[in-house]
C-alpha cells in the first residue's frame, strides 16, 4: 500500500457525482455517516468532490416545475455554501487546479435531471450562473428535454416519448454548449445518448454509469454507446454502485475487482482517454473495499495491481474528465 499511497497522494483525484442529503442531513465538515464528508474526502485524498444538485421526476406542470426548480436551485445555494475550512467551491476548470495547488478541497456544484428547468432550457444559464458545471439530462423518468432509460409508469411514461432528445432537449445541448457546462447522458436512454453525443459541439459525459457487456442493466452502456463516446472525444465515468457492476450485486458481494473489470474493458475498448472513476456516493455507491470517500486509496492500489502507471490512473482518476471542462468551457461563447 506504500507505493499506492505515494501514487495516490501525487494524484488529482476527482469523484465527478456524489450526492447531497436533503432538505438536511448530518454536519458536512465533521466526520459522520455519510460516505462523503470533509474529513472523509481529506482521507481519502480526493482533491475534488462534484455534489449534485438530484431532482427527483416529477409531474411535468406547472406546480411539478416550480418545485423542481425551487429545489435545484435551493440545493445549489448549499453546494455553493460549503467553502470553507479548507474547502472552496469551484466553478471551472481552473479553480479546481487552483483549489489543488493550495492544498484545498474542490466542492464542484452540479445538477442532476433536467426536470429542474421544466419546458424552459433557457434557465440553463442561470444554473451555471449558480455554479453548476455539468447537467444530468435525465433521471429515471421521462422529462420535457429527454427520454430516459428507466420510465416511470407510474407516472405515466411509456417505454419511450420523445425518440431520444425533444425539440426542447435539443435547444438545451446547444444552451449547455453556449455557456459551458457538460452534458451528462448516465440515466438517457439510448437514444437520447446517441444523439446528444452526436448534437454537443462540447464532450458529452457520463458522471456514473458501468459496461453493459459486463452487466446487463438498463442504466449501463452498451459497445455501440462506448464507442460513440470514443469518436467524439467524451469520457464514461465508471460507477460504484454495485448493481450496475454485477447482476445482482450489493455492497457486501461487489469487490474491487468487480469494478477494475469495468474500468478494464472501457480502457480496452475506447481507451484509457476515454474512462473516468466516479462513486455516486451517498446515492447508491459503495462496495467491499470501497466503501466510503476515505477508502479511495484502495481504488489506486488496485488499479497500480491491473497495471496501471502513474499517468493511466491520473487520468482516470479526473485527468480525463477535466480536459472535457476545459474543452467545453474553451467553446463557450
Amino acid at each position: 500500500m506504500d507505493a499506492a499511497s505515494s501514487v495516490h497522494a501525487g494524484l488529482l483525484a476527482m469523484d465527478t457525482h456524489i450526492d447531497i442529503p436533503w432538505p438536511t442531513g448530518p454536519d458536512f465538515f465533521s466526520p459522520g455517516p455519510r460516505h462523503v464528508d470533509l474529513p472523509k474526502l481529506r482521507e481519502g485524498g480526493v482533491g475534488a468532490a462534484f455534489l449534485a444538485a438530484y431532482v427527483p421526476q416529477g409531474k411535468r406542470d406547472e406546480a411539478g416545475h416550480a418545485s423542481a426548480w425551487e429545489r435545484a436551485s435551493g440545493m445549489l445555494g448549499v453546494i455553493g455554501g460549503l467553502g470553507r475550512d479548507g474547502a472552496v467551491v469551484c466553478r471551472n476548470s481552473r479553480e479546481i487546479r487552483a483549489a489543488r495547488a493550495a492544498g484545498h478541497v474542490a466542492i464542484v456544484p452540479a445538477v442532476e435531471n433536467g426536470y429542474a428547468v421544466g419546458e424552459q432550457p433557457g434557465r440553463l444559464a442561470e444554473l451555471r450562473a449558480m455554479g453548476a458545471t455539468y447537467l444530468t439530462i435525465t433521471h429515471n423518468g421521462h422529462n420535457a428535454l429527454a427520454d430516459s432509460a428507466i420510465p416511470r409508469t407510474d407516472l405515466g411514461d411509456g417505454s419511450a416519448e420523445h425518440g431520444g432528445l425533444s425539440a426542447l432537449g435539443q435547444e438545451a445541448v446547444a444552451i449547455l454548449n453556449r455557456v459551458g457546462m457538460l452534458a451528462d447522458i448516465a440515466h438517457t436512454s439510448k437514444a437520447t445518448m446517441l444523439q446528444t453525443a452526436a448534437l454537443s459541439n462540447s464532450p458529452v459525459v457520463s458522471t456514473h454509469s458501468c459496461v453493459r457487456a459486463l452487466c446487463d442493466h438498463v442504466r449501463n452502456l452498451d459497445d455501440e454507446q462506448l464507442d460513440a463516446l470514443r469518436d467524439c472525444g467524451d469520457v464514461v465515468q465508471i460507477t460504484a454502485v454495485p448493481s450496475f457492476l454485477k447482476a445482482g450485486g450489493t455492497a457486501e458481494t461487489v469487490t474491487l475487482a468487480d469494478y477494475c473489470d469495468h474500468v478494464d474493458y472501457a480502457v480496452k475498448r475506447i481507451g484509457i482517454e476515454h474512462v473516468g472513476i466516479s462513486s455516486d456516493f451517498d446515492g447508491g455507491g459503495g462496495f467491499v473495499g470501497w466503501r466510503h470517500i476515505g477508502d479511495s486509496p484502495n481504488v489506486t492500489e488496485a488499479l497500480l495491481a491491473r497495471g496501471y502507471d502513474r499517468a493511466a490512473i491520473a487520468l482516470l482518476w479526473g485527468g480525463n474528465f477535466l480536459r472535457c471542462m476545459e474543452q467545453a468551457e474553451a467553446l463557450a461563447a
